[in-house]
Protein backbone atom coordinates (compact mmCIF):
# COMPACT_ATOMS: atom_id res chain seq x y z
CA UNK A 1 0.00 0.00 0.00
CA UNK A 2 0.65 3.63 -0.44
CA UNK A 3 0.21 6.95 1.58
CA UNK A 4 1.07 10.04 1.01
CA UNK A 5 2.05 11.80 4.63
CA UNK A 6 1.92 15.28 5.33
CA UNK A 7 4.93 16.62 7.79
CA UNK A 8 4.23 19.46 9.90
CA UNK A 9 7.48 19.67 12.15
CA UNK A 10 7.03 23.32 13.58
CA UNK A 11 9.00 25.03 16.08
CA UNK A 12 11.64 23.98 18.69
CA UNK A 13 12.09 20.07 18.87
CA UNK A 14 9.65 19.23 16.84
CA UNK A 15 11.69 18.53 13.38
CA UNK A 16 13.60 15.82 15.42
CA UNK A 17 10.87 14.31 17.31
CA UNK A 18 9.05 13.89 13.70
CA UNK A 19 12.21 13.19 11.80
CA UNK A 20 11.96 9.97 14.67
CA UNK A 21 8.83 9.38 14.00
CA UNK A 22 9.50 9.11 10.32
CA UNK A 23 12.56 6.92 11.11
CA UNK A 24 10.12 4.50 12.79
CA UNK A 25 7.46 4.69 10.25
CA UNK A 26 9.74 3.91 7.15
CA UNK A 27 11.49 0.73 9.26
CA UNK A 28 7.53 -0.13 9.87
CA UNK A 29 6.59 0.34 5.80
CA UNK A 30 9.84 -1.74 5.20
CA UNK A 31 9.02 -4.86 6.96
CA UNK A 32 5.58 -4.71 6.13
CA UNK A 33 5.52 -3.84 2.85
CA UNK A 34 4.52 -0.39 2.23
CA UNK A 35 5.39 2.81 0.75
CA UNK A 36 4.81 6.02 3.01
CA UNK A 37 5.65 9.28 1.05
CA UNK A 38 6.82 12.37 3.01
CA UNK A 39 6.10 15.74 2.31
CA UNK A 40 6.90 19.07 4.23
CA UNK A 41 5.15 22.16 5.12
CA UNK A 42 5.74 25.00 7.06
CA UNK A 43 3.26 25.95 9.95
CA UNK A 44 3.90 28.28 13.33
CA UNK A 45 6.75 30.06 14.58
CA UNK A 46 9.07 28.71 11.34
CA UNK A 47 5.87 29.94 9.17
CA UNK A 48 6.12 33.50 10.30
CA UNK A 49 9.80 33.28 10.23
CA UNK A 50 9.83 32.35 6.22
CA UNK A 51 5.99 33.76 5.32
CA UNK A 52 5.07 36.10 7.68
CA UNK A 53 1.84 34.01 8.80
CA UNK A 54 1.64 30.72 11.04
CA UNK A 55 -0.39 29.16 8.49
CA UNK A 56 0.45 29.64 4.36
CA UNK A 57 -2.29 28.45 2.27
CA UNK A 58 0.35 26.03 0.72
CA UNK A 59 0.20 23.84 4.14
CA UNK A 60 -3.88 23.62 4.13
CA UNK A 61 -3.77 22.58 0.77
CA UNK A 62 -0.68 19.87 1.34
CA UNK A 63 -2.74 18.74 4.55
CA UNK A 64 -6.00 18.55 2.75
CA UNK A 65 -4.88 16.83 -0.13
CA UNK A 66 -2.53 14.41 2.27
CA UNK A 67 -3.67 10.78 2.90
CA UNK A 68 -3.14 12.10 6.82
CA UNK A 69 -0.53 14.54 8.66
CA UNK A 70 2.19 14.26 11.46
CA UNK A 71 2.92 17.48 13.33
CA UNK A 72 5.45 17.84 16.22
CA UNK A 73 4.87 21.30 17.94
CA UNK A 74 4.38 24.82 17.27
CA UNK A 75 5.50 28.07 19.35
CA UNK A 76 8.31 29.35 21.58
CA UNK A 77 8.91 32.62 23.14
CA UNK A 78 10.65 34.30 19.78
CA UNK A 79 7.06 34.92 18.80
CA UNK A 80 5.43 35.69 22.25
CA UNK A 81 5.41 39.14 21.27
CA UNK A 82 3.15 39.10 18.14
CA UNK A 83 -0.59 39.94 17.93
CA UNK A 84 -2.90 37.12 18.24
CA UNK A 85 -3.95 36.17 14.61
CA UNK A 86 -0.05 36.24 14.25
CA UNK A 87 0.96 33.82 16.88
CA UNK A 88 2.25 30.43 16.30
CA UNK A 89 -0.95 28.55 18.10
CA UNK A 90 -3.00 30.46 15.23
CA UNK A 91 -1.83 27.57 12.84
CA UNK A 92 -2.36 24.88 14.68
CA UNK A 93 -5.98 26.33 15.63
CA UNK A 94 -6.27 26.77 11.89
CA UNK A 95 -5.45 23.32 10.58
CA UNK A 96 -7.55 21.16 12.39
CA UNK A 97 -10.65 23.86 11.38
CA UNK A 98 -9.28 23.46 7.53
CA UNK A 99 -9.41 19.38 7.66
CA UNK A 100 -12.69 19.59 9.74
CA UNK A 101 -11.40 18.04 12.86
CA UNK A 102 -13.73 17.58 15.86
CA UNK A 103 -12.49 14.85 17.95
CA UNK A 104 -9.36 14.21 19.89
CA UNK A 105 -8.03 11.30 21.56
CA UNK A 106 -5.61 11.00 23.83
CA UNK A 107 -4.45 7.75 25.61
CA UNK A 108 -2.64 7.90 28.69
CA UNK A 109 -0.78 4.99 29.40
CA UNK A 110 1.38 4.26 32.57
CA UNK A 111 4.05 1.31 31.44
CA UNK A 112 4.61 -0.64 34.46
CA UNK A 113 8.62 0.07 33.82
CA UNK A 114 7.64 3.73 34.36
CA UNK A 115 5.65 3.11 37.13
CA UNK A 116 8.36 4.02 39.90
CA UNK A 117 8.13 7.84 37.34
CA UNK A 118 4.23 8.20 38.08
CA UNK A 119 3.80 10.44 41.06
CA UNK A 120 1.05 8.34 42.67
CA UNK A 121 1.58 5.69 45.73
CA UNK A 122 3.06 2.84 44.46
CA UNK A 123 0.16 0.10 45.02
CA UNK A 124 -2.17 2.60 43.31
CA UNK A 125 -0.24 1.76 40.04
CA UNK A 126 1.85 -0.92 40.31
CA UNK A 127 0.02 -2.39 37.16
CA UNK A 128 -0.09 0.29 35.58
CA UNK A 129 -2.85 1.83 33.85
CA UNK A 130 -4.77 2.57 29.85
CA UNK A 131 -7.44 4.95 29.14
CA UNK A 132 -8.57 6.57 26.37
CA UNK A 133 -9.78 10.17 26.66
CA UNK A 134 -12.39 11.00 23.45
CA UNK A 135 -12.66 14.88 24.04
CA UNK A 136 -15.29 17.15 21.64
CA UNK A 137 -12.93 19.74 19.69
CA UNK A 138 -14.91 22.18 17.99
CA UNK A 139 -17.95 22.87 20.26
CA UNK A 140 -18.18 24.54 23.72
CA UNK A 141 -17.33 27.30 25.83
CA UNK A 142 -13.93 27.56 23.95
CA UNK A 143 -15.66 28.28 20.49
CA UNK A 144 -19.25 29.71 21.97
CA UNK A 145 -20.08 33.40 21.88
CA UNK A 146 -18.18 35.76 23.94
CA UNK A 147 -17.43 39.24 25.05
CA UNK A 148 -17.22 41.89 27.44
CA UNK A 149 -20.20 44.35 28.70
CA UNK A 150 -21.37 46.40 31.69
CA UNK A 151 -22.63 43.99 33.86
CA UNK A 152 -24.71 44.40 37.55
CA UNK A 153 -21.39 45.45 38.78
CA UNK A 154 -19.86 46.98 36.14
CA UNK A 155 -17.63 45.82 33.38
CA UNK A 156 -17.38 42.03 33.14
CA UNK A 157 -16.45 39.46 30.83
CA UNK A 158 -18.45 36.33 29.21
CA UNK A 159 -18.03 33.20 27.91
CA UNK A 160 -20.54 30.66 26.36
CA UNK A 161 -20.96 27.16 26.93
CA UNK A 162 -23.71 25.64 23.98
CA UNK A 163 -23.66 22.01 22.48
CA UNK A 164 -25.77 20.94 19.56
CA UNK A 165 -27.41 16.97 19.65
CA UNK A 166 -25.25 16.89 16.44
CA UNK A 167 -21.95 17.66 18.43
CA UNK A 168 -22.88 15.20 20.85
CA UNK A 169 -23.78 12.35 19.21
CA UNK A 170 -20.91 12.10 16.59
CA UNK A 171 -18.40 12.51 19.97
CA UNK A 172 -19.97 9.50 21.12
CA UNK A 173 -20.08 7.76 18.40
CA UNK A 174 -16.24 7.95 18.10
CA UNK A 175 -16.32 6.78 21.92
CA UNK A 176 -18.68 3.85 21.94
CA UNK A 177 -16.90 2.62 18.68
CA UNK A 178 -13.37 2.71 20.26
CA UNK A 179 -15.01 0.77 23.69
CA UNK A 180 -16.01 -1.87 21.41
CA UNK A 181 -12.95 -2.79 20.16
CA UNK A 182 -11.08 -2.11 24.05
CA UNK A 183 -13.36 -3.20 26.95
CA UNK A 184 -16.55 -1.86 25.85
CA UNK A 185 -16.79 0.19 29.42
CA UNK A 186 -17.43 4.11 28.66
CA UNK A 187 -17.20 7.22 31.44
CA UNK A 188 -19.34 10.24 30.40
CA UNK A 189 -17.93 13.41 32.16
CA UNK A 190 -20.06 15.65 32.77
CA UNK A 191 -21.46 18.61 35.27
CA UNK A 192 -25.26 17.88 34.93
CA UNK A 193 -25.77 18.72 38.45
CA UNK A 194 -25.22 22.75 37.81
CA UNK A 195 -24.69 23.13 33.40
CA UNK A 196 -27.80 22.79 31.28
CA UNK A 197 -25.54 21.69 28.35
CA UNK A 198 -24.62 18.45 30.51
CA UNK A 199 -28.10 17.47 30.97
CA UNK A 200 -28.39 17.75 27.11
CA UNK A 201 -24.99 15.82 27.22
CA UNK A 202 -25.76 13.08 29.47
CA UNK A 203 -29.49 12.14 27.61
CA UNK A 204 -27.77 12.27 24.52
CA UNK A 205 -24.88 9.74 25.76
CA UNK A 206 -27.44 7.15 26.96
CA UNK A 207 -29.74 7.40 24.09
CA UNK A 208 -26.26 6.70 21.61
CA UNK A 209 -25.02 3.83 23.64
CA UNK A 210 -28.15 1.88 23.22
CA UNK A 211 -27.08 1.51 19.58
CA UNK A 212 -23.94 -0.18 20.63
CA UNK A 213 -23.82 -3.91 21.77
CA UNK A 214 -21.45 -4.47 24.50
CA UNK A 215 -21.12 -1.02 25.81
CA UNK A 216 -21.95 0.03 29.23
CA UNK A 217 -22.21 4.01 30.51
CA UNK A 218 -21.41 5.80 33.44
CA UNK A 219 -21.83 9.30 34.60
CA UNK A 220 -19.37 11.09 36.40
CA UNK A 221 -19.28 14.70 37.20
CA UNK A 222 -15.77 16.39 36.47
CA UNK A 223 -14.91 17.19 40.18
CA UNK A 224 -15.10 13.46 40.95
CA UNK A 225 -13.43 12.25 37.73
CA UNK A 226 -10.25 14.74 38.48
CA UNK A 227 -10.43 12.96 42.01
CA UNK A 228 -11.00 9.35 40.91
CA UNK A 229 -7.82 9.91 38.29
CA UNK A 230 -5.27 10.44 41.17
CA UNK A 231 -7.11 7.82 43.48
CA UNK A 232 -8.04 4.90 41.30
CA UNK A 233 -7.08 5.60 37.25
CA UNK A 234 -6.91 2.14 36.83
CA UNK A 235 -10.56 2.04 36.97
CA UNK A 236 -10.94 4.03 33.67
CA UNK A 237 -10.67 3.19 29.57
CA UNK A 238 -12.80 5.14 27.48
CA UNK A 239 -13.64 8.69 29.00
CA UNK A 240 -15.98 11.14 26.77
CA UNK A 241 -16.43 14.55 27.37
CA UNK A 242 -16.55 17.74 26.52
CA UNK A 243 -14.09 20.01 25.16
CA UNK A 244 -13.04 22.36 28.07
CA UNK A 245 -13.13 19.36 30.74
CA UNK A 246 -11.18 16.83 28.39
CA UNK A 247 -8.50 19.58 27.82
CA UNK A 248 -8.32 19.87 31.47
CA UNK A 249 -8.43 16.28 32.30
CA UNK A 250 -6.42 15.06 29.54
CA UNK A 251 -3.52 17.27 31.24
CA UNK A 252 -4.29 15.50 34.43
CA UNK A 253 -4.08 12.01 33.09
CA UNK A 254 -0.43 13.11 31.81
CA UNK A 255 0.87 14.10 35.21
CA UNK A 256 0.83 10.73 35.99
CA UNK A 257 1.72 8.70 33.30
CA UNK A 258 5.49 9.19 34.45
CA UNK A 259 6.47 11.99 31.54
CA UNK A 260 4.54 14.35 29.36
CA UNK A 261 7.19 13.07 26.40
CA UNK A 262 5.65 9.78 26.53
CA UNK A 263 1.75 10.74 25.22
CA UNK A 264 0.81 10.82 21.62
CA UNK A 265 -2.67 12.25 20.10
CA UNK A 266 -5.16 12.12 17.22
CA UNK A 267 -7.42 14.58 16.13
CA UNK A 268 -10.22 13.13 13.73
CA UNK A 269 -12.91 14.39 11.57
CA UNK A 270 -15.62 12.89 9.05
CA UNK A 271 -12.86 10.81 6.84
CA UNK A 272 -10.19 9.05 7.50
CA UNK A 273 -7.33 11.64 7.43
CA UNK A 274 -6.77 12.92 10.84
CA UNK A 275 -3.86 15.36 12.49
CA UNK A 276 -1.72 13.22 14.27
CA UNK A 277 0.56 14.75 16.91
CA UNK A 278 2.55 14.57 20.74
CA UNK A 279 0.68 16.46 23.59
CA UNK A 280 3.58 18.19 24.74
CA UNK A 281 4.88 21.30 23.12
CA UNK A 282 7.68 23.10 21.50
CA UNK A 283 9.99 22.69 24.56
CA UNK A 284 12.60 25.38 22.94
CA UNK A 285 14.98 24.98 25.61
CA UNK A 286 15.28 21.71 24.78
CA UNK A 287 16.18 22.08 20.90
CA UNK A 288 19.16 21.09 19.74
CA UNK A 289 20.19 19.10 23.68
CA UNK A 290 19.25 15.71 22.50
CA UNK A 291 17.00 15.58 25.67
CA UNK A 292 13.84 15.22 23.59
CA UNK A 293 11.74 12.35 23.88
CA UNK A 294 10.64 10.79 20.54
CA UNK A 295 8.18 8.31 22.06
CA UNK A 296 5.32 10.88 22.16
CA UNK A 297 5.40 11.63 18.73
CA UNK A 298 6.85 8.01 17.75
CA UNK A 299 3.50 6.39 19.30
CA UNK A 300 1.23 9.41 17.57
CA UNK A 301 3.12 8.26 14.55
CA UNK A 302 1.64 4.84 15.55
CA UNK A 303 -1.88 6.03 15.99
CA UNK A 304 -2.29 7.10 12.26
CA UNK A 305 -1.54 3.85 10.93
CA UNK A 306 -4.35 1.95 13.30
CA UNK A 307 -7.01 5.21 12.81
CA UNK A 308 -6.12 6.88 9.18
CA UNK A 309 -4.70 3.65 7.75
CA UNK A 310 -6.67 1.09 9.03
CA UNK A 311 -3.04 -1.04 9.70
CA UNK A 312 -3.42 -2.62 13.18
CA UNK A 313 -0.56 -4.84 12.57
CA UNK A 314 2.13 -2.46 11.95
CA UNK A 315 0.82 0.14 15.00
CA UNK A 316 0.69 -3.10 17.08
CA UNK A 317 4.82 -3.36 15.98
CA UNK A 318 5.37 0.13 17.10
CA UNK A 319 3.74 0.08 20.35
CA UNK A 320 5.40 -3.03 20.88
CA UNK A 321 8.84 -1.85 20.10
CA UNK A 322 8.34 1.09 22.30
CA UNK A 323 7.07 -1.30 25.22
CA UNK A 324 10.36 -3.53 24.36
CA UNK A 325 12.24 -0.84 24.55
CA UNK A 326 11.59 1.24 28.16
CA UNK A 327 10.89 -2.90 29.43
CA UNK A 328 14.95 -3.29 28.77
CA UNK A 329 15.81 0.03 30.54
CA UNK A 330 16.12 2.26 27.63
CA UNK A 331 15.69 5.92 29.03
CA UNK A 332 15.52 9.47 27.53
CA UNK A 333 16.13 12.39 29.93
CA UNK A 334 12.78 12.96 31.27
CA UNK A 335 12.02 9.32 32.40
CA UNK A 336 15.23 7.99 34.03
CA UNK A 337 15.61 7.27 37.60
CA UNK A 338 18.79 8.05 39.30
CA UNK A 339 21.79 5.89 38.16
CA UNK A 340 20.11 5.05 35.01
CA UNK A 341 21.56 5.60 31.57
CA UNK A 342 20.47 8.32 29.75
CA UNK A 343 19.60 7.69 25.85
CA UNK A 344 19.73 11.22 23.75
CA UNK A 345 16.79 11.45 20.96
CA UNK A 346 18.16 9.81 18.35
CA UNK A 347 19.74 7.06 20.61
CA UNK A 348 15.85 5.89 21.88
CA UNK A 349 15.11 6.43 18.48
CA UNK A 350 17.74 3.32 17.64
CA UNK A 351 16.51 1.44 20.50
CA UNK A 352 13.07 1.53 18.77
CA UNK A 353 14.09 0.42 15.36
CA UNK A 354 16.33 -2.28 16.66
CA UNK A 355 13.02 -3.78 18.26
CA UNK A 356 10.91 -3.54 15.44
Amino acid sequence: MEYNIALLKGDGIGPEIVDSAVAVLEKVAEKFGHTFRFTEYLIGGAAIDATGVPLPQETVDGCLAADSVLLGAVGGPKWDTLPAQLRPEKGLLGIRAAMGLYTNLRPAKLYPALAGKCPLRADLVANGFDMLIVRELTGGIYFGDRGRREGQYGPEAYDTEAYSVMEIERICRVAMSAAQKRTGKVISVDKANVLETSRLWREIVHRVAEEYEGVTVEDMLVDNTAQQLVRNPSQFDVLVTTNMFGDILSDEASQITGSIGMLPSASLGDSTRGLFEPIHGSAPKYTGTGKANPIATVLSGAMMLRYSFDLKAEADAIEAAVDRALNDGCRTNDIAGPGDPVLTCGGMTEAILARI
